[in-house]
């Protein structure tokens, strides 16, 4: 007999032998039908794998976060055996679950077209009702080379080559299909149901390398329900409609070319929003006490070596060659801070110190990985770094954090997640510092009420941190602000305060964002809002529209005492009816429209109209000032 230790703390005695799924029906005829895998110790087990000794055990449900990664992974098995099943010819690679789906890396001489894709797609539905049983096997490392070699799959052959020599390696049968993987997989095909889609079809060199040969990577998604499938595909209606890229071309926002790759065009109506929003963040950390400052974009590599970036963060900077030195614009502005900490004698009393800027920064990213305003080259973030002795870092901590959710929540970001990032692989500092770095960050996450999950090896090179995540009005999470909590960047650029012992001492630095990139934020609060923005965002708050030209003159009337009232508005008096001045204002989301002719000129009033609505209510011209005055108050100022 073996003994299950079970997540509750209860213990059972089961046959040697007895397999995960087994166990599953003796808890509930349920729960083994929504069972996917086993979690035997740490690892995750297929269903069907015999269990012969005492272990911890956990039943891996299809809704689950891990249940989710193995039905997705199983879609691509499945994605495979149908490809090669119509298209005998083309090599399999690799086929990994990703998020909310997978893709499957394939080498055919012949592009694959959206029609191809038709087919293989029903052919996956047709595998799922065969209802092939998925079968572990574990082959000894060169008869796995040999086999793959003998089924023209080179590829395959060439990853269990690169394995070390007399490993064994994991294989999986379903049907006719074979394929290397390490699993685990569901029994068999017609467990994983018909909740899949392919969604495109994109380029991929083999192993990532340009020297080696061009893949075709075909993307799918897989959920557990098919009504989970179908809520996702609406969401992607939904995203495609609040794209910041589309919605900035149609509202006149912004635009980028190939000749500033990575940069974007403020138009007057965007560089508003944006100057919006930074006024507004910036309103919110003088209240805290920050002070601003401004540090040079162009600095001697020498800094950068100093601080670590060089190593770390080389590859994508922008180097200047100035005749015997080498020069970086700065990809972020975290050792410019230090230089000004360390200018004139720090004391105990000047702590904490909490210093910000608006911090152009050029960072040289891949061709490939940029995406309108959510992955640029050229941005500006809402840098900021408290300087404070340890004592402080709790109470530092606590108040960033309220004050961060404070701002998302006035900006209309209800739902927030963190993840508390510990100790990466490849770090700066001793797992002494570290220890205490972790320490003192946890403990003002905690003072602060807020819960967090763990993300294991995520933090910076020289500190962990907290990643705050909002999520979207369609349900889509954002990474924007940070903290991060920092004792390396003071020791290795010389920072010192002096103590109340009056000897020296090295200030604790406390990375933070709010808003981290301007450009992204301004991309996720356009796609929020879908552009139809509360009205004290709204780069023109309303327009006034004429009916004929005989409401011209009042019209400007209204123009200018609403400018005079502090309000952003713009005047339409163009020759055309006013049925498509309305379709045409309401497209570039114009939260107020007010319709102005002979009758209006006459009796003192305005036709206000509302963005989406369409009802027109009339009022008095004072009544609607005084109406919008106080409707585009910004929420700190309420």
């Amino acid at each position: 007999m073996i003994t299950i230790r079970f997540p509750d703390g209860s213990n059972r005695e089961f046959p040697k032998g007895i397999t995960g799924w087994e166990i599953a029906k003796t808890i509930s005829t349920s729960l083994a039908k929504e069972a996917v895998a086993v979690r035997v110790g740490e690892q995750l087990w297929d269903l069907t794998r015999p269990i012969d000794c005492d272990t911890p055990f956990e039943v891996i449900k299809r809704t689950s976060d891990a249940g989710l990664d193995i039905l997705r992974h199983d879609t691509a098995h499945v994605f495979a055996e149908a490809v090669k099943e119509l298209y005998p010819e083309t090599q399999i690679t690799i086929g990994p679950s990703i998020q909310d789906g997978f893709f499957y890396d394939l080498f055919r001489e012949e592009s694959f077209t959206p029609d191809d894709l038709k087919h293989i797609e029903e052919r996956m539905h047709e595998i799922v009702n065969r209802d092939e049983p998925l079968t572990r096997e574990v082959w000894d490392r060169q008869t796995a080379i040999d086999f793959f070699k003998s089924q023209g799959e080179f590829f395959k052959a060439e990853i269990i080559t690169d394995l070390p020599a007399g490993d064994e390696v994991t294989i999986y049968r379903q049907g006719n299909f074979v394929d290397l993987c390490r699993g685990p997989h569901l029994p068999s095909t017609g467990k994983l149901g018909h909740a899949f889609k392919l969604m495109k079809i994109a380029g991929a060199y083999w192993r990532g390398d340009h020297n080696n040969p061009v893949l075709q990577r075909v993307y799918g998604t897989a959920w557990s329900t098919e009504k989970d499938l179908q809520d996702y595909l609406t969401r992607l209606e939904e995203a495609e409609k609040r794209d910041h890229r589309r919605l900035g071309k149609e509202m006149n926002l912004f635009h980028m070319q190939e000749e500033a790759v990575g940069s974007v065009f403020w138009h007057p109506k965007g560089w508003a929003l944006y100057r919006i929003l930074e006024n507004y963040i910036r309103d919110k950390i003088t209240a805290e006490d920050y002070v601003e400052v401004k540090t040079p974009q162009l600095l001697d590599s020498s800094l950068w070596e100093a601080s670590g970036h060089w190593e770390k963060f080389g590859e994508n900077m922008f180097v200047v060659k100035e005749e015997d030195k080498t020069l970086a614009l700065k990809p972020m502005s975290c050792p410019c801070h230090i230089q000004i900490f360390r200018q004139g004698i720090k004391s105990y009393r000047d702590l904490p110190l909490r210093m910000a800027e608006f911090g152009a920064c050029m960072r040289n990213e891949a061709s490939g990985a940029l995406h309108g305003l959510t992955r640029v080259r050229s941005m500006v973030q809402d840098d900021g770094h408290i300087f404070c002795r340890e004592d402080q870092v709790k109470e530092e901590t606590r108040k960033f954090c309220l004050l961060l959710l404070n701002v998302y929540h006035e900006l209309g970001f209800e739902d927030l997640t963190i993840k508390f990032s510990d100790r990466p692989a490849v770090r700066a500092g001793s797992d002494e510092v570290w220890d205490k770095a972790e320490t003192q960050l946890e403990a003002g996450a905690r003072a602060s009420g807020l819960s967090y999950t763990l993300n294991p090896g995520e933090g910076a090179f020289y500190g962990p941190k907290l990643e705050f995540i909002l999520k979207d009005a369609i349900g889509r999470d954002w990474q924007c602000g940070t903290l991060q909590l920092d004792f390396v960047l003071p020791e290795r650029l010389d920072a010192t305060y002096i103590g109340e012992d009056g000897k020296k001492h090295r200030p604790v630095m406390l990375h933070r964002a709010i808003f981290g990139s301007l450009e992204r934020f301004i991309a996720v609060f356009i796609e929020h809002y879908a552009g139809k923005f509360p009205l004290w965002a709204a780069p023109v708050q309303a327009v006034i529209a004429t009916v004929t030209q005989e409401g011209d003159a009042y019209a400007e009337k209204v123009y200018q005492d609403l400018r005079a009232a502090g309000l952003r508005v713009e005047l339409d008096t163009r020759n055309e009816k006013i049925s498509y001045k309305i379709r045409e204002l309401s497209l570039q989301k114009i939260p107020y429209i007010m319709v102005v002719g002979k009758k209006e000129a006459e009796e003192g009033t305005v036709s206000l109209r509302k963005l989406g609505g369409e009802a027109q209510e009339t009022l008095a011209l004072h009544a609607v000032i005084d109406k919008l005055r106080k409707e585009a108050i910004p929420p700190h100022k309420r």
